[in-house]
């Protein structure tokens, strides 16, 4: 990009600067390398080919020498295009003659940029191999996120993916002096944004844009069955806007993910998420903000960008208004993803954003919030009075809550379960030892000496403690005669 194209375009993004809008990044250039098949600019002597049944505007900027390109034209020399506000380029343009020109085109050359012969052995690098194929200008398209840069983007902050691609209330800006193509998708919904400006016009009425999308300037660089739309206007609604790219996800989701065959790749945690407009899962966390007619959205994101993302590196946050599912109603989502290598970073930030809510949500005019955690459920963050965390992360904190005493009262009775059986055998223990005491009495001689001659013994009940213990141990009971002479 010249010194002049830069200026103009500093000064349309200046123009910009209160109003979101998303910047085309690809172009058709001849001098970038990854328009070409062997991803470089074709070298001197070479053979260079375009796709011949396509239609493009291909900008070039120096002078080039090909052994064999278009028959016809020697060389080509640069005067101004009227279409680019006097930037030095002049239109080239071509018919279906040329095998190895496209089907319809134009040359756009920068001053002192042309073609010229040259023999194929001129440079010693450059091979006599295969033509330089130009690749397929309509590969391009625009419902693809990658091909976007949004202007007001800041370090920490990203977006979730249907809102790379533009959104209704954003402004529109394709690069004012390189050449580019846009396929405009299927045509089951059209592309509907604030404002387009392309080639130094900016339109916002359908009826201009319309006329230019119509004419063969606008054929080249537009193409395909969809419809482009300008209009409302600019989000009006300091809390934010729905971005309105939810009818075509399919279509943004599709053009991402076709370089991996369509297939999202397997996420890095358990139960990852996958918030409203993203189109795969992601580890991290979100915060689902309810909020009144005080908030302030870009404030909000200010305050997370300046006061809470500084002290967590390694994530990046994407804050933005969505439909809350089920129903009509909206609610603003703050999307935390880990891209560092030490995870739970997402769950802390989470719960902070949590307390932020319970002791300045008022002040911010969020009414409630609501948590959850890629693995793991975020923690309560309930507020007094009319703030709180909602039903999702009050019922996260009282299943967590009944799950601890459930754990304490099962831990319990394993506890008496096992000092039970102890206390039972240490009272067994006590009964069963006392009836091995030594016998009341004395050792009779007569009866030792008589044996069992003499009256036969009246044995008495065992006392109540034998009768407790254990039927394994007895004692012997006597009447002695001498003791009952006494006695009677």
């Amino acid at each position: 990009m010249g010194a002049l194209g830069r200026a103009l375009l500093w000064l349309q993004l200046c123009a910009l600067a209160r109003a979101a809008y998303k910047l085309w990044v690809p172009t058709t250039d001849f001098e970038a390398a990854a328009n070409w098949s062997q991803n470089r600019t074709p070298c001197a002597g070479a053979v260079v080919q375009f796709p011949a049944d396509k239609a493009v505007s291909v900008v070039v900027r120096a002078s080039h020498g090909f052994s064999d390109m278009a028959p016809g034209h020697s060389w080509l020399s640069a005067s101004t295009h009227p279409l680019l506000s006097g930037l030095g380029h002049c239109p080239i343009n071509w018919g279906p003659a040329s095998k190895l020109l496209p089907r319809d085109g134009e040359f756009v050359l920068a001053s002192g940029a042309g073609f010229g012969a040259a023999d194929a052995g001129r440079d010693p690098d450059c091979g006599a191999g295969a033509p330089a194929l130009f690749l397929d200008p309509d590969r391009f398209s625009w419902h693809d996120p990658r091909l976007w840069r949004s202007g007001d983007a800041a370090r920490g902050l990203f977006s979730v993916d249907a809102e790379r691609v533009p959104c209704r209330h954003d402004d529109v800006v394709f690069p004012p002096d390189a050449s580019f193509r846009v396929g405009l998708g299927p045509g089951a919904r059209p592309a509907r944004v604030r404002s387009v400006q392309v080639l130094g016009q900016t339109f916002t009425r359908d009826e201009d844009l319309a006329a230019f999308l119509a004419s063969r300037a606008g054929r080249l660089r537009f193409h395909g069955p969809g419809a482009l739309r300008v209009g409302p206007g600019a989000c009006a609604d300091p809390s934010g806007c729905v971005c309105g790219d939810a009818e075509v996800q399919p279509w943004i989701c599709a053009a991402l993910l076709q370089p991996l065959g369509g297939r999202c790749p397997p996420a890095a945690c358990p139960d990852a998420l996958r918030p409203e407009g993203q189109c795969c899962d992601l580890c991290g966390a979100i915060v689902s903000l309810t909020h009144g007619p005080t908030f302030d959205i870009e404030r909000y994101r200010a305050r997370l960008l300046r006061a809470f993302l500084p002290q967590y590196p390694g994530l990046q946050a994407a804050v933005s208004k969505v439909r809350r599912r089920p129903g009509p109603h909206t609610e603003v989502q703050v999307v935390l993803a880990e891209t560092g290598p030490q995870p739970g970073g997402a769950g802390r930030l989470a719960r902070a954003l949590l307390a932020d809510v319970a002791e300045h949500g008022e002040a911010l005019g969020v009414l409630s919030a609501t948590a959850r955690e890629s693995g793991a459920p975020v923690g309560d963050g309930s507020a007094a009075g009319p703030l709180g965390s909602g039903s999702r992360a009050g019922l996260a904190g009282g299943v967590a809550a009944g799950l601890l005493l459930l754990l304490l009262a099962l831990a319990a009775g394993l506890l008496l379960l096992r000092r039970a059986p102890r206390l039972r055998w240490t009272k067994r223990e006590r009964l069963v030892a006392t009836p091995v005491e030594a016998p009341l009495g004395f050792s009779n001689p007569v009866f030792d000496v008589a044996g069992s001659v003499g009256p036969v013994p009246r044995t008495p009940q065992p006392p109540p403690a034998q009768q407790a213990g254990s039927s394994s141990t007895s004692r012997s009971y006597f009447v002695n005669p001498l003791f009952a002479e006494a006695e009677a």
